[in-house]
């Protein structure tokens, strides 16, 4: 049987010793490795959960919005007031779009049981004529056809909504009310 001699003794401890260092670093790359993934998952389920339930950043594209929204400018989304209640009128909201399948910024004219009334460049909820402060005085609300007048009746669940640039905007004077799950929430400005 070999004995190990004075010198073999501190190599073999050596090499123990560093195998020993060596598992240390894995473990510790390994723990620091899963951290940063457990970290960035939170931060992606945070990010998706905000953003579809929360608050979201939009930017308006087009002009029917002008002079409420200007185009291309940000706005925030509010997504999480409406699980709480439904669309008022004069609210700006995005929607999707019932014609095109995309979105759509449009304010709330009319909500579930009013009727529209389109004639003359006016517009009247339930017979009453509507004031919209919002619009620059004198803007004309024309129809979308030929006609000289226009009447919607939104049922429950749906929504009338309208484009502040009247003269430039495709909307529900076009695809009629829209129902509440197209309405995905409130722009906050």
């Amino acid at each position: 049987m070999p004995i190990a001699t004075s010198e073999a003794l501190p190599r073999q401890a050596s090499f123990l010793v560093e195998s020993v260092r060596s598992r240390r670093r894995s473990w510790t790359l390994l723990r620091q490795f899963s951290q940063a993934v457990a970290i960035l998952a939170c931060a992606l389920t945070s990010y998706y959960l905000i953003s579809h339930f929360l608050v979201q950043s939009v930017r308006v594209v087009g002009m029917s919005m002008v002079p409420a929204l200007q185009d291309s400018q940000f706005y925030l989304l509010n997504r999480w007031v409406l699980h709480f209640r439904p669309p008022q009128r004069t609210e700006i909201v995005v929607l999707k779009d019932p014609l095109d399948g995309g979105f759509a910024v449009k304010r709330v004219v009319a909500v579930a049981g009013d009727s529209v009334y389109l004639s003359d460049g006016d517009v009247y909820i339930n017979g009453t004529k509507l004031k919209e402060q919002y619009l620059p005085a004198g803007t004309p609300t024309f129809t979308s056809s030929d006609a000289k007048t226009q009447l919607f009746k939104c049922q429950p669940g749906q929504y009338f909504v309208m484009g502040d640039n009247r003269s430039n905007s495709l909307d529900s004077r076009t695809y009629g009310p829209v129902p509440r799950q197209n309405i995905l929430g409130l722009i906050i400005r």
